[in-house]
Parts: structure tokens; sequence; C-alpha cells
């Protein structure tokens, strides 16, 4: 049953046992009313706190059980419905704010491989990704998601597979090579033959590692429920000697009524709701209040290279001219020439001359997964593979690079690299400052390249060459004192590390959708420093939250010594509870606009990094 529904039958039943009661003058049926309907709920309560209980967990369940059947016990009917309500309340405002996560997340989940263009006897048809049949012949258009693992049968392509592998270089295919689903064709359409159901791809297969994953869940314990163990044998301590010292029973209720604990069902969830307003007004979506305490605590950051540290992008690294060329005058002439490709490279090298000073080209001639050949400035230009650009003696190059001839003579090479985030460094530090103690990198490339981008930063580890099962393996051998472990990553393959650790964080604006489905935390806008954020409002919202509750937990235990004497009747008890969430939730908002100290850090932070940045 679910905690609306909980809520709602319980304030049904209030309104009608009041209607009984005083309309109708019926104090046996709105008794006999409200002690069913408390006994049902305080049922279904001790249901499920075996459940919790059987999994390794324990909670305030137990207060509040012992609360409602001693008021109903002893005939207080009318403060077991109080607690009734406050307890059923403190459930559903959590179920509200997931919920609320959950349909602001919703536009980002599109993304998935949908459709497929399948071509029979010479006619294409579009269909349903789920349509396709292993052997149905298929056609990728430039700039569409391979629907299904498939082999090549005509034509040449480069394919972005960074969302898979980690990999930022485009991988060029040709006939009879493979193409996983989930990659991107480049600038060419290619025909293939579909090697797998959508249910049987490499896209899938990285999802069902996100569902082994998602059922080995980490211990936590709730701040609430860390605090309930102690207040629970308090409060029964001062009922037991209230009814030992007076020898009336009726004191026990009087005093767990008093005890009730709201402050610690209603205090962490107002709290951890506003905080999670309070994260989405920065562009931060996190899905449950449970996540907002492991953020606080978090020890040990792990973050994906390419896409996650690094733009995702490559970029013009290194422009190498042979005499006589200039490296001014290579590049503008191999930009020029790409002006009119759609190639990933092709943009960086334009991007690097800017689209006013290209120079005229003609004669363009374009070889799939080859080159550019044509003619800039009266010069014949090629741009591209080594063997395809020159048959001189040259050596190639290990990392990403683009070689270029000007008639028929080998004039040098532009190499390219996925360059750090500006924000990048500032986070680190920034995570450092906020208690992180371990900052790692995993990801599925060379562990060459993820050096060459780590080491800079500091990192304590760095982790090259990782399947998606490798970096799961990786988190769970992190130490028990190097935990909460947090994995922000944005690619496919990221997805069941984003699942296995203890908090999944997806950079969500061009994130894939598995990983924004998988993770805890998604951060919409297309700014690591988002990361450093999230911790530090996680962080503030639990300082307000045990503030709070350390604030009703000493007011209870006051209350609970004055019932104990006997001048504080259960259903006065119960409304004095009423006072107490009144202050509760008064205490907890603040969480929403976070304290000033918190707020002077996130502006602080923020300059910090627009500094380094700029």
């Amino acid at each position: 049953m679910k905690n609306s529904t909980k809520l709602g039958l319980t304030l049904g039943v209030g309104i009608v046992a009041l209607i009984l009661e005083f309309v109708f003058k019926l104090p046996n049926a709105a008794q006999w009313l409200a002690t069913i309907a408390g006994a049902i709920v305080a049922i279904l309560m001790f249901i499920e706190m075996v459940k919790t209980l059987k999994s390794g967990k324990y909670g305030i369940d137990l207060l509040a059980i012992m609360a409602i059947a001693a008021t109903l016990i002893v005939g207080e009917y009318w403060a077991s419905l109080v607690v009734l309500i406050m307890l059923t309340g403190g459930d559903t405002l959590e179920d509200y704010a997931s919920k609320k996560a959950g349909e602001e997340l919703k536009s980002l989940l599109e993304n998935s491989p949908q459709q497929a263009h399948r071509l029979s006897n010479g006619k294409l048809k579009d269909v349903d990704a789920e349509q396709v049949e292993v052997g149905d012949q298929l056609i990728i258009k430039p700039g569409e998601l391979v629907p299904v693992d498939s082999r090549i049968i005509d034509g040449e392509s480069s394919f972005d597979e960074s969302s898979l592998t980690g990999e930022s270089n485009p991988v060029n295919k040709k006939i009879d090579d493979e193409v996983m689903s989930g990659s991107v064709n480049g600038s060419a359409s290619v025909t293939v033959t579909a090697l797998s159901t959508a249910a049987n791809s490499q896209y899938q297969a990285i999802i069902e590692l996100v569902k082994k994953s998602a059922n080995q869940p980490a211990r936590f314990v709730r701040m609430a429920d860390r605090y309930a163990v102690p207040f629970t044998f308090v409060a029964v301590l001062i009922a037991v000697l209230a009814w030992l010292v007076s020898g009336d029973p009726v004191r026990i209720a009087e005093v767990l009524v008093v005890a009730s604990p709201c402050p610690l069902i209603l205090a962490a969830p107002i709290a951890l709701v506003a905080g999670m307003n309070r994260t989405s007004q920065n562009g931060i979506i996190v899905k449950t209040g449970t996540t907002i305490e492991k953020l606080a605590q978090v020890k040990t950051a792990a973050f994906d290279k390419t896409g996650t540290l690094t733009k995702g992008q490559l970029e013009v690294n290194d422009i190498r001219p042979r005499d006589p060329w200039t490296a001014a005058s290579i590049i503008n002439l191999a930009a020029s020439a790409e002006q009119h490709s759609g190639h990933v490279l092709a943009r960086s090298l334009i991007a690097k001359v800017g689209p006013r000073n290209l120079l005229e080209v003609t004669n363009l001639e374009e070889i799939t997964a080859q080159g550019i050949k044509g003619t800039v400035d009266g010069k014949t230009v090629k741009v591209g593979k080594l063997k395809f650009v020159t048959s001189e003696d040259v050596q190639p190059l290990e990392q990403t690079a683009v070689y270029v001839s000007v008639d028929d003579k080998y004039a040098g090479c532009i190499t390219f690299l996925d360059r750090l985030r500006p924000e990048t460094p500032a986070t680190i530090d920034e995570l450092r400052s906020l208690g992180v103690q371990k900052v790692l990198m995993l990801t599925g490339d060379q562990t060459k390249i993820a050096e060459s981008i780590g080491q800079p930063l500091g990192l304590d580890a760095i982790h090259g060459n990782l399947l998606p099962e490798n970096k799961i393996e990786v988190l769970q051998n992190i130490s028990q004192e190097n935990r909460p472990v947090m994995m922000v990553g944005d690619g496919v393959n990221d997805a069941p590390s984003l699942t296995a650790a203890d908090i999944g964080i997806a950079m969500g604006e061009h994130g894939a959708t598995a990983a924004s489905e998988s993770a805890d935390v998604v951060i919409l806008k297309d700014d690591l420093s988002k990361v450093a954020q999230s911790v530090e409002i996680s962080q503030d919202t639990m300082k307000i939250a045990k503030h709070d509750v350390l604030t009703g937990i000493v007011i209870l235990v006051v209350l609970m010594l004055i019932a104990s004497t006997g001048v504080i009747p259960a259903l006065i008890g119960a409304l004095f509870q009423e006072i107490v969430d009144m202050v509760t939730i008064l205490l907890a908002l603040r969480a929403k606009n976070g304290s000033r100290t918190s707020r002077r850090i996130l502006a602080d932070m923020q300059k910090r990094i627009d500094l380094k940045m700029a």
C-alpha cells in the first residue's frame, strides 16, 4: 500500500470518527473505528519492520508501533490517530520528493536506440528497434544511433563509441567490420546486417550489468534510524519507570505518546525535500533523500574521463609542419579543405582556424574513412590518413592525428587531444576541501592517455583500459573506511558503475539514457563544478536536519519527564506533539535556502572556479 494511500485513509478515518462522536454522539462507534484502523496500520507497520530487520536494518518503526499500541490499549484513540497522521505524512513527503525528481528527469531519458531503418525488397521502412531480427538489413544514416549489434555490408564511416568504450577517438569501420548498438554513426550512411536483436545487443548487455549491480546495494544507515535506537531505549525506560513508580499503566501511554518520534519522522524528510529542492534550483536533480545523506558523507570520488573530466571533444593539440611549411599555413590549408566535411576532426580544425579565415575549396573529393582531397589557393591538398595522403616514408603517430600533403608532397601533421574541462581542476580541489579523501579516474580509454590527463590533477589512482565490469570491480574493492564512494560519468559504459557505487552521478545534458536512468544524481548543466556543489549542499542540508532532530529530541525528553508525573493526559500530550512538529517543520525548511555559511561557501566556491577557468 502506498504511503499516500495510508495517509488518505487515516485522514478519512479521523474525519468519520469526528462526525460519529461529535455530530451523531456515538463515541463508542468512533472509538471502535479508530481502534480498528489504528490496529490495521500498526500491524502493517509491524510486518514492514520485521522485513526491515531481516534485511539487517533498523529504524524508528518500533517506537511508533509501541506508541500506537499503548494509546489504543488504554482507550486514547484520538492520540493514536494524531500519531498515525504524523507517521504516514512524513513517509508521503519523501515519496513526493522522489516522484518530483523523477518527473524533472524524464525529459533526459529519450536517447536510447528506438528506431531502425529496415531494408526489405529494395524498400526502406522505419520500425521499432525491438522489431529487428537477426539477419535484417538496416540503413544507418549519418548522426544516428546504431539500434542493434551489426556488421557492415556496404559503405564506410567513422563511429563514435565513446559512450560505450570510453575512448574519445572516432573509430573507422568498413565492410565486414562490426558496429555496436548505442554507437553513433559519423558522416556517411552504411548498410548493415543485424547480428542480434535489441534485447541481446551490447547496449542491453550493459543495462543487464546495471540491473545486477542494483541488486547488490551497499548497506547504509539513515540519520533518523541511527538516533532511533537510543531514543527508543530512553523513551521505554522513562515509560516503564513511570508505571512502576505510580502503579498506573496509563502512564506508559502518556509517556509514549509524547515520545512518538515525529521529529525523527518529519525533520529528516522535510529537510531532505528542502535540500533536494535547493539542488534542483542549481541544476542538480537528486532522486532520493537517502542520496543527500550519502553525499554529505562521501569519502571517495571516482570519475570517468571522456565527457566527464574532459570535454569529450577532440581539439587541435599540436601542429607539426615539415619545411618549408609553417604551422599556420598547413592548418589553414587543412581546415579549408575540410570545411564541407561532417567529420568530428574537421569541426575541430575549423574551430581552431575560425570560419572567417577559411580559403575557398574546389574540386572537392571525399573518400570515406580515408580523407579529403581538394584544390585550395591553387594547390592540391590532401588531408586524412597517412597512407591516403602520401607514399613517403613517414613514421605514423600513436595518437589521434590527420596528415597533410600539398601538391603530392608531405607537408606535416596535426594532432588532437580530448582536453580537460576548464572547471575540472577547481572541482577536484573543492571536493578535497569538502572532505573527500580519495579521487580516482576509471576509464575505458588507454592507460597512457588516461595518465596524461589525470596526472596533472594529482589524482590518487588512475585506472585505464577498463570494461564496464572492471569498473564495478574497482568500486567494490574500495575499503569500508573510504566509503561512501561516488562515481561520476556520462556514457552507457558508465551506467553499471554508477549503479554499483554508493552514489552515482550522471552528467545528464549530453549523457546517455542508461547513465541518467541508473544514476542517483543527474547534473542538468554541462558543468562539472555542480558535483562539488551537490556535496556542499548535501552537507549543509544534513547539518540543518541533525540540528533539527537533536532539538526535537531534547524537547521530547523534557516532555516525557513531565508526562511521567501524570500531569499531561495522552490527548494533551498528542497536542504537545503537534507543537513540537511545527517547530520541527519550521527548522527543517531552512534547508531550502541553506545556512548563511553554506551560501557563502557556495559563492566562494564558484568564484574560485571562475578564476581558475579565466
